[in-house]
């Protein structure tokens, strides 16, 4: 028999003892072949017969032949531990691993490694099965220019996350990006948030109340302390990105009137800029009304428009990118 086909059957015969129950009247061939080929496993009957005779001469199984059906069960105090996990599980885990990999804290990874690298071993001896070449199919691609990630220290990441789990105060080195200098800040660690390529620490500074952005990149030495977090009355990390702080703003909505492409209308009413928006079609062109946050991130959006977005209101939005296009400009006469 070739080694594939040896490692489908010791997977297989794997699977079933997992699914064996503690006691009777336990499972019947039947019902352990249809749940084999659920999980993927083409397999008939007679083979799964075949499979828990073998597999009781060596484990503490047995068949509970008292009534009919027949099923199968453990005997008392037989039962194994098998660590395993099922296919679905497995490639889930193989796409989540690059995201979780920057968002939890190293002793959470490290009590998950076992599990990703049980989840790579599950695909490697199903790979001709449908779910596990799902993993070859799915990639996640960022709509804007892909930036290479900024450099960040192990330790100071490994002491941000310290901080979070364990809900107390940090004393850093944190060098503004438009200081030559860094200073020494004691914060009071709230969320950590993945803004595209970058990772924030969204944190309170010694006694003041607001909230502020630190870019871990730019923490120059993290070093936990035995102090208390004291978070601001109220926050939590939801309500803090839906007032639109990851968009650099002060959080104040703005109703913004444009006129935009067809191109752009067509794009903008499939993926709206907010859930109160309008596309009207006025004197051959397209009106674009919508409540957003007024934000830095909403001017680098329109600016990357180019022509194919004219702000109509609020006046001070429609001057400010005029005044910033004709400056672009400019740069190129």
């Amino acid at each position: 028999m070739p080694k594939s086909s040896n490692k489908f059957a010791l997977a297989r015969q794997w699977e079933l003892l997992k699914k064996l129950p503690a006691r009777g009247p336990g499972l019947t061939a039947s019902k352990i072949t249809a749940w084999l080929k659920d999980q993927g496993y083409s397999v008939t009957k007679r083979t799964v017969e075949r499979d828990l005779d073998t597999l009781s001469a060596s484990f503490g199984i047995v068949c509970n032949d008292e009534s009919m059906p027949y099923g199968w069960h453990w005997m008392p105090g037989k039962q194994c531990d098998f660590t395993s996990i099922e296919l679905t599980d497995a490639v889930s885990l193989v796409v989540a691993e690059s995201i979780l990999s920057k968002l939890l804290p190293a002793t959470m990874l490290a009590a998950l490694k076992p599990k990703f690298e049980l989840a790579r071993t599950k695909l490697a001896a199903m790979e001709n099965h449908r779910y596990a070449r799902w993993t070859e199919k799915v990639r996640y691609v960022a709509a804007t220019i892909n930036l290479i990630p900024p450099k960040v220290a192990g330790k100071v990441l490994a002491a941000v996350h310290e901080a979070l789990l364990h809900d107390v105060q940090l004393k850093i080195r944190y060098l503004s990006p438009r200081s030559k200098k860094s200073k020494e800040l004691t914060v009071h660690p709230l969320s950590l948030i993945q803004r595209g390529t970058t990772p924030y620490l969204a944190a309170t500074a010694h006694d003041y109340p607001d909230v502020r952005l630190y870019a871990i990149h730019r923490i120059q030495r993290a070093e936990i302390t035995k102090l208390k977090v004291v978070p601001p009355k109220g926050y939590t990390t939801d309500q803090y990105l839906a007032a639109g702080a990851m968009e650099f703003g002060g959080g104040t909505s703005i109703q913004l009137k444009a006129w935009v492409t067809d191109e752009l209308a067509i794009y903008l009413a499939e993926t709206p800029l907010s859930v109160k928006q309008t596309i009207q079609f006025k004197k051959g062109r397209h009106l674009l009304t919508a409540e957003v946050k007024d934000s830095w991130q909403l001017h680098w959006w329109i600016l990357s428009q180019g022509a194919g977005f004219t702000v109509v209101s609020p006046a001070y939005l429609r001057n400010g990118i005029h005044t910033t296009l004709r400056t672009a400009a400019a740069n190129y006469t």
